[in-house]
């Protein structure tokens, strides 16, 4: 015999020993995922989880703090797990709530209506208390020359200035001071260089009027009282000189299909949860003081016909 015909049989018998295990059915563990049962445990990691997330209208430490605590409540007293996602801006996170990536977003009144016409179906699920009757104020550098505004037609007083807004987006950093703005007859293009300014969230807004590199700037009321109370906003550096009407602003926007994923009733369960938190509870106590409530309630959907109207007539809703 050959060399190569004594490996050819040795290869052979070597075939005939394996071929008992080669037919023995696989394991569990060595299935496909598809056919393999899943165990108890990772059965529970296959169930939905609530996304959370909101517009970024102040610095990212205080919404990871904020959000993160509403994410641990949220689990607790619905029993589903959730998950806080950041956003990088307020229009991402308009196209995380339209493609679904999120579930359950705090946004202004502005990307709470654009979210809510891109998303037939969708949830107004509630706002804090203070949101029903919002407000704005105008705020300047001590060094401007720019004096208290005693009704809105004095608003002129800040063309030729160099003023700026918070987001494109924001409802209390841009949409309303605008609307306010050109009811006094004031153009974006009458402010120095021809354009106002956008910092991106109030607080960056009254960091820059502080600082001298704007003149003025329009931010969310209770982010500016919050500045005021914590030092960040100093009086003697910047002052506020003028506060607008009230308008309605901020909600939770859910989901159409909640119920279809989390359960029938869940969206109602959710409602509940969020507009039942108190300040006697320990942790709903610090969500409701980061928000700057004493407790939320449900929206009334109609009030937020006038941001859309406004929103469409500054172009901001098509």
């Amino acid at each position: 015999m050959t060399v190569r015909e004594r490996w050819t049989a040795a290869l052979a018998g070597l075939a005939f020993a394996l071929l008992p295990a080669v037919l023995t059915p696989l394991a569990p563990s060595l299935l496909p995922a598809a056919e393999a049962q899943q165990s108890p445990a990772k059965a529970s990691t296959t169930q939905p989880v609530l996304r959370i997330g909101a517009i970024p209208d102040q610095n990212p430490e205080k919404l990871n703090r904020l959000y993160g605590l509403v994410a641990n409540e949220l689990s607790k007293q619905l029993g589903v797990r959730v998950s806080y996602v950041p956003v990088t801006d307020y229009t991402a996170a308009v196209g995380a709530f339209r493609t679904g990536n999120l579930d359950l977003v705090w946004f202004g009144g502005l990307t709470g209506v654009q979210a809510s016409l891109q998303k037939p179906g969708a949830q107004m699920i509630a706002q804090r208390d203070i949101d029903a009757q919002f407000y704005s104020v105008f705020i300047a550098n001590t060094r401007s020359g720019i004096k208290p505004i005693q009704n809105q037609k004095g608003l002129t007083a800040l063309k030729g200035k160099r003023f700026t807004f918070g987001s494109e987006s924001s409802t209390s950093g841009r949409l309303m001071p605008q609307y306010f703005l050109s009811q006094a007859g004031v153009k974006l293009g009458d402010f120095a260089g021809g354009a106002p300014g956008f910092s991106g969230s109030h607080d960056a807004t009254i960091a820059l009027v502080q600082s001298g590199a704007y003149d003025a700037g329009a931010v969310n009321e209770q982010v500016w009282k919050s500045s005021l109370r914590s030092g960040k906003a100093n009086r003697s550096k910047v002052v506020q000189i003028w506060r607008t009407p009230s308008y309605p602003d901020y909600l939770w926007l859910g989901q159409p299909n909640l119920d279809q994923r989390f359960g029938k009733g869940f969206t109602a369960k959710l409602r509940a949860a969020i507009v039942g938190w108190r300040p006697s509870d320990p942790e709903q106590k610090q969500i409701l003081e980061l928000f700057g409530a004493q407790q939320f309630t449900t929206v009334k959907a109609g009030e937020y016909k006038k941001i859309e109207q406004v929103g469409r007539q500054i172009g901001k809703i098509r």
